[in-house]
């Protein structure tokens, strides 16, 4: 089992499942479908939140009671969660450039833009992995446990799955494929990537399950599974070829909101613990207070990590065997044309 749903709280727990993964959905929606939503969401929500942040900092470092007790100051201080939220947010502005041909995003060279954020976005990932490899062998040195605090006040546990999953990220940047394959929907509500279809779909979202599950996993129940699901939902159903800008718009919108009220997920009724920890702790708070934990089942932690390599090996050798089979570059060309999603993403997209 991979999470601890049981008990008088199961049903809060998958009452705020289902809440956060509607409603990043419902956000997706109202920023992809118009450039006010999408303006809203990913300019003027993150600066008036920069100047909240700062304030918060500013606040703390001078010993202001109300900043030095603050949510975010206390549980989401890390330097990852502001990197991520930002190169979220940078992503899905460079994604509206491309999509309404803002400035730059007209060019030809700009269409690579996409690959980058995201080879970004997935390498600060890899960089979490390995400094918690790196931090649970030294304190299983120091204290005979893998278990390590980190900044945000998190236990989390370092070990051979970091190394391994952390490769899994590194080959999932060259799953990426027809990097100039960048289209605008007919409608104009979406940046399509056609090539990104399943393939690199199944390997990612595996893989980043995993990074959550390894290094936010108080989190992960909701940023992990909820938040992953979501844009692959949307792309399932009704969102063919816009698989990348979905899940930039719906990770950019949690990160937000976590930042601000971490609290949610981490404690009462709808936190939510990994079985990595045993059904010793009441939520996420109560894990946080406690001294290094004793108890400690990695098993899935190891078997995630393998499936996540497994998936983007498999990837990647399919990648390989397209492009020598088809003759390509498989990323200044597109090499999936005749699946059926591929397809489907260029039937909505404009001419050009």
């Amino acid at each position: 089992m991979l999470f601890q749903i049981y008990g008088e709280n199961a049903m809060y727990q998958l009452l705020g499942w289902v809440m956060v993964f509607a409603g990043l959905i419902l956000c997706n929606e109202i920023a992809r479908r118009s450039k006010a939503g999408g303006i809203f969401f990913f300019l003027a929500l993150p600066a008036v939140l920069t100047v909240y942040f700062i304030a918060i900092a500013v606040g703390a470092a001078s010993g202001a009671e109300w900043a030095v007790n603050n949510q975010t100051h206390l549980y989401m201080g890390g330097w990852f969660h502001y990197a991520k939220l930002y190169a979220a947010a940078a992503g899905c502005v460079g994604f509206m450039m491309l999509k309404y041909k803002w400035g730059v995003g007209k060019t030809q060279w700009f269409k690579a833009f996409p690959f980058v954020i995201v080879a970004i976005n997935i390498l600060i990932a890899v960089g979490s992995d390995f400094e918690s490899a790196i931090k649970g062998a030294q304190a299983l040195a120091e204290t005979g446990s893998r278990y390590w605090f980190s900044s945000e006040g998190v236990w989390r546990y370092g070990g051979w799955w970091n190394w391994v999953n952390g490769i899994a990220g590194i080959i999932n940047i060259f799953c990426m494929t027809g990097w100039w394959g960048i289209y605008t929907s007919k409608k104009k509500d979406d940046m399509l990537w056609p090539d990104m279809t399943w393939c690199f779909i199944i390997a990612y979202d595996i893989w980043n399950f995993e990074y959550t599950y390894l290094n936010l996993p108080t989190h992960s129940w909701y940023c992990g599974f909820a938040l992953l699901l979501a844009p692959t939902f949307a792309n399932k159903f009704w969102n063919k070829g816009g698989w990348i800008q979905n899940r930039a718009n719906t990770l950019a919108t949690w990160c937000m909101f976590a930042q601000v009220f971490p609290l949610f997920q981490v404690s009462g009724r709808f936190s939510v613990l990994p079985s990595l920890y045993g059904p010793g702790y009441a939520d996420g708070m109560a894990l946080t207070n406690a001294a290094q934990p004793s108890y400690a089942d990695p098993r899935a932690q190891g078997i995630i990590a393998l499936l996540a390599l497994g998936a983007n090996v498999i990837c990647l050798t399919a990648i390989i065997k397209r492009a020598v089979e088809q003759k390509k570059n498989p990323y200044k060309e597109e090499i999936f044309t005749d699946q059926k999603d591929f397809q489907i993403a260029m039937a909505r997209a404009e001419k050009q």
